[in-house]
This record gives structure tokens, C-alpha cells and sequence, in this order.
């Protein structure tokens, strides 16, 4: 520490706990050694600060005037000292991050890419689930947060991030092609590729909502495998559309002529006792961009 900064906190603790032998005490040093300390202040300042007395020490009109701007002073390099504590702890360390597809593939790069300007030698762990798996993993202490859908389970702390609509996904040789908007009726009446692994498949909610039966020849959890199926005309689907953005398949995507979105969030299980770089990271999700 730097012997001025020293000399001010010993001079603040003195007022604070009314002697010197308080003080040295708080601030581990010898009973002398602060009031020397507090000596060499009231020389190079000419000026008294502190009237001692047996019963401990008070402060003088002058010692009353400048104790704020010592105060200022020590509480200024604390918030350095933390600042560069925590940068120091930034130079090394792991996030481990629960996510699902659409999310590693079209926001997760870019975030990453962007922290990683700023924190470089920081590593990754990424974890590919369902919704359930992920606020699992982030319960249990699997992964440090993640991005799921909302809502979540209570325990977690989430934010909301983005609102992604769900489409209906065709082969471009489909007879409702060139339709505006689909039917949501008419998914009763072609083979349906079903996304959905585990509970909370927001797919499986617009059948139940719509009261809608559809004919699921396929139930797969992998969206590219879904878009592969669809374009050899194998059925439809419905996928989000995050993923559905930069696809190399010959697919056809349609609106369905009822809302049908899901709320996209981040989680983690408490900010305030999460690592400092996880702390740092959730700083960084907004840096997410849709490819065009």
C-alpha cells in the first residue's frame, strides 16, 4: 500500500474507533506505529488533527474539516484495489455454459467472440440439452448459467433475452407453399417431424392449445436432421426461427396463422454468488446478433 494511503487510513480508523490502539488493531499494526503515522501527517500538513487525551482522542476543528476528504480518499483506493483484484482474477478461469442448438450456433460465437476481446484467456465448457437438462444442470452446479426458455424454475434466476417465433417448415414442392400464412389446422393433415426431448416442448403445447392431432411419423432431437427429412419430403415441421437462419436446405418457411413463439432467456442460479467471470460474461450477452 502506498505510505500516504497508510498514513489517511490510519488517521480515518483513529476517528472511527476513537484511539490509536483500536486502530492498530483493525489495521494490524503496532499502537505506535499509527500514532507515528498520524504524527507525520499533522508535520507534513502543519496542522493538529487529533487531541489525545487518557481517555482516547478527538478530533480538532482542522482534523474535522479534512476527515472527509481523507474518507474519500481511502474509500477512491479500496474501489481500485477491488477493481484490480478482479481483473488479476480474470486472467484465468472456466465458464461452463448449458445451452441448446439455435443459441451455440447463432449467438454464442458471437458473444464469446466479443468477451474473449476483452478476457482472453478465459475457457469454455459447452453442454447441449433440452430446457429441463439445462435448468438441471444449473441447479446441481453442472454449468456455472445457461440459456433456456421462459418461464423457469423458480429457484433460478433468469432474465429475459429475446422473443422467438416458431414456423412451420416445408418442403418447397408443398401444395400450402405459396400459402400466406398456415393453417394451423392443416398440421393434422401431413406427416409432422416432431422436435421434442423431455417436458416442456413448446412444439407439443401448440397441438394442445389449437386442439390439433398431427400425424408424427418422426420424433427427433436434432433441428438439422428435422430440415433434412423435410426437404426429401418425408413431412413437416415447426422449428424456431433462430434456427432456421444461414440453413443449406431447400426448405420453405411459413408463419402459422395463430401466435406461436417462445421466450428465450439466460439463467443462472445467483448472480451474487457466481464467479467473477461468470459475473463479467452475463455483462456480454447482449453482444448476441442474428445472422442475416
Amino acid at each position: 500500500m502506498d505510505v500516504n494511503i497508510q498514513k489517511y487510513l490510519a488517521f480515518v480508523k483513529t476517528v472511527e474507533y476513537g484511539s490509536f490502539t483500536k486502530a492498530a488493531e483493525r489495521l494490524h499494526y503496532s499502537q505506535s506505529g499509527i500514532s507515528r503515522m498520524i504524527n507525520d501527517l499533522e508535520k507534513e500538513w502543519r496542522l493538529s488533527l487529533l487531541e489525545r487525551s487518557r481517555s482516547g482522542v478527538r478530533l480538532t476543528s482542522d482534523g474535522l474539516a479534512l476527515l472527509p476528504y481523507a474518507q474519500n480518499v481511502c474509500e477512491e483506493y479500496e474501489k481500485l484495489q477491488t477493481q484490480v483484484d478482479e481483473l488479476n482474477g480474470l486472467r484465468s478461469g472456466m465458464i461452463r455454459i448449458g445451452t441448446f442448438s439455435s443459441v451455440a450456433a447463432h449467438w454464442l460465437p458471437g458473444i464469446i467472440k466479443r468477451f474473449q476481446m476483452d478476457y482472453p484467456n478465459i475457457d469454455y465448457e459447452l453442454l447441449l440439452g433440452d430446457y429441463t437438462e439445462i435448468e438441471n444442470w444449473i441447479l446441481e452446479g453442472r454449468v456455472d448459467c445457461g440459456f433456456l426458455r421462459l418461464p423457469a424454475q423458480p429457484d433460478l434466476e433468469t432474465s429475459f433475452l429475446e422473443q422467438d417465433k416458431l414456423l412451420v417448415v416445408l418442403p418447397k414442392n408443398h401444395p400450402l407453399a405459396d400459402c400466406g400464412r398456415f393453417p394451423v389446422k392443416a398440421l393434422s393433415e401431413y406427416p409432422f417431424m416432431l422436435l421434442e426431448k423431455g417436458a416442456k416442448a413448446e412444439i407439443s403445447e401448440i397441438f394442445e392449445r389449437c386442439d390439433v392431432f398431427p400425424k408424427i411419423h418422426f420424433t427427433i432431437w436434432d433441428d438439422y436432421a428435422i430440415m433434412s427429412m423435410v426437404e426429401s419430403g418425408l413431412g413437416i415441421s415447426i422449428l424456431p426461427e433462430l434456427i432456421l437462419q444461414r440453413v443449406p436446405y431447400k426448405v420453405i418457411t411459413k408463419e402459422l396463422d395463430v401466435p406461436a413463439f417462445r421466450n428465450i432467456g439466460f439463467a443462472l442460479r445467483s448472480k451474487k454468488n457466481s464467479s467473477l467471470a461468470v459475473k463479467r460474461f452475463t455483462e456480454y450477452i447482449g453482444y448476441r446478433e442474428r445472422p442475416l
